[in-house]
Order: structure tokens, then C-alpha cells, then sequence
């Protein structure tokens, strides 16, 4: 996984495919499809394709979210501690002005 979060290797998909340690590798530097060992006797090794699959939908999911206004907005609104001090200083009222600033500039879709 990638610093910001989003899913960049065939472990990430292992780890949503099933829960636990059911898989590791044969070489955990070079963690490819090709050393991956299943060890867990009641899980099959998936395909490639699947993990591969697997991974797209992650990624996708991720890239959807973080496309989103949503993220958007968060990623633009103050810190909790600076709405608490506009809230101390400027009140609710003001608070809301600051807030909708950001709200208007990312609307839902």
C-alpha cells in the first residue's frame, strides 16, 4: 500500500480476498505472484488473474473515493482545533460561513 492509502501490490487484494494469515511468501523480498504459498489448508490459491482482478477493484475503489467531493472537502476544511477557535471567536454563524465556503467550492454530485 502506498503512503496516501491506496492499493499498489498483489497483498493488498490477498489481505481483502480472506481473513488471517492464510497466505506468506517464499521470498518476502520479492513478493510476486510467483512466491506467493497459501497456509492455510482450508484456502486455494487463487489465479493470478483474480488477485490481479482483485487489486483493480481496490485501486478503482480507492481512486472513486478520493475523487470524491468528499475527500475533496476534507482534504480543504481547517483542523478540528482551528473550527474550534472560529467557533470561539466568530460563533456558530461564522463557523458555518467558513464551512460553506468549502461546501459550495466541492458540491455533491
Amino acid at each position: 500500500m502506498r503512503v496516501d492509502g491506496r492499493p499498489n501490490e498483489i497483498e493488498d487484494a490477498l489481505r481483502h480476498m480472506h481473513n488471517g494469515a492464510w497466505f506468506g511468501w517464499s521470498d518476502s523480498k520479492n513478493k510476486v505472484y510467483a512466491n506467493l504459498i497459501i497456509h492455510d489448508g482450508s484456502k486455494s490459491k487463487p489465479t493470478e488473474s483474480a488477485v490481479n482482478a482483485k487489486l483493480k477493484e481496490l485501486q478503482d475503489a480507492w481512486d472513486l473515493e478520493n475523487d470524491s467531493y468528499k475527500s475533496k472537502r476534507k482534504a480543504e476544511y481547517p483542523s478540528i482545533a482551528e473550527q474550534l477557535d472560529d467557533i470561539y471567536h466568530n460563533g456558530i454563524d461564522g463557523w458555518k460561513a467558513t464551512i460553506k465556503t468549502t461546501k459550495d467550492k466541492y458540491a455533491k454530485s
